[in-house]
């Protein structure tokens, strides 16, 4: 739906490679406004094209995502004519990968097991990429800072956000890439986190049922690959 844009104050959170991130007010609730700018480098027919087509993905798989029971950002309004989302601001939260270096910093300071505490959380995750994936919806970029955890975060209410890579796709391939972006982003931002990706894996598979054999078979293929291309340089 386009149409005039509400001219509330905004307040820029962060920008990427392909969107600026506001927090605002949109019929005065508190909304995070993602807005996809141009790129001057592509011709702007294409550009437009491109970039109206990401917006509707996104739009797209985060409302599968809620149709499905998976929580995302409740979406309020889409700006065609800006290439904006008004989308829910999930306040007082913090992003996975925050409360896992967080619990394994404190877990130190006590000597206490460093991982346990966070083994719920793994099954959490793996089960929700399992019913993600049952429903055909790659995510494109899965890293913990792409998750939000609600307040109190023990109570586990895990949010999935930023889908601007997201698509519909059944193939095992596919979903096998998804897992393989997630591994090397959660051991690359959580080193010597090994065993706990491997619960959230075992997570996954035991939600997934069948599927999700032949979805883990080819993430272990794209693993090989990856150490081919690794070698190679």
């Amino acid at each position: 739906m386009a149409t005039d844009e509400p001219c509330n104050p905004r307040q820029l959170l962060k920008q990427g490679a392909e969107a600026r991130v506001y927090v605002s007010e949109f019929l005065g609730r508190p909304v995070i406004i993602k807005e996809r700018f141009k790129k001057s480098y592509r011709h702007p027919q294409l550009d437009k094209c491109l970039t109206s087509q990401r917006v509707k993905s996104e739009v797209r798989s985060m409302m599968r995502c809620r149709l499905n029971g998976i929580n995302t950002p409740a979406l309020y309004f889409v700006d065609q004519e800006s290439n904006s989302i008004y989308m829910e601001y999930i306040q007082n939260s913090t992003t996975v990968r925050d409360y896992i270096t967080n619990t394994i910093q404190q877990q130190k300071q006590t000597g206490a097991e460093q991982q346990a505490p966070l083994e719920p959380l793994a099954k959490k995750i793996g089960a929700t990429l399992a019913q993600m994936h049952d429903k055909n919806i790659i995510h494109g970029d899965l890293t913990t800072s792409n998750m939000l955890l609600k307040n109190p975060p023990e109570k586990l209410q895990l949010v999935m956000i930023d889908f601007g890579l997201g698509y519909n796709e059944n193939l095992a391939e596919d979903k096998g890439v998804d897992l393989y972006v997630l591994e090397r982003a959660f051991l690359s931002s959580h080193p010597n986190t090994e065993q706990l990706f491997a619960v959230l894996l075992d997570s996954y598979k035991q939600t997934a049922g069948k599927g999700g054999v032949e979805v883990l078979k080819k993430l272990d293929e794209v693993r090989q690959r990856g150490r081919k291309r690794t070698m190679v340089g």
